[in-house]
């Protein structure tokens, strides 16, 4: 980045300076924003994907607690 211009002068110099700046600014918020819209569709991806695992677990976890009948084996 180029060397800040001093506050006091009101050359076009100085304004093309702060232009500069400025959209150099707003393509950074552009990117970052791009970026975090990117990331929260991973998120929701990995969200989705929490519950449809979670839900196959607790289906496991319940036909697990289900013990087969206790019963004397026939060569009593």
């Amino acid at each position: 980045m180029t060397n800040p211009v001093p506050l006091h002068d009101d050359s076009p110099a100085r304004i093309a300076a702060l232009e500069e700046r400025a959209a150099h600014q707003d393509r950074t918020i552009e990117v970052l924003s791009d970026q975090l819209a990117e990331q929260w569709k991973i998120v929701e991806q990995l969200r989705t994907k929490l519950d449809r695992l979670t839900e196959r677990f607790l289906v496991l976890e319940e036909s697990a607690l289900e013990a087969p009948p206790i019963t004397r084996p026939p060569h009593y």
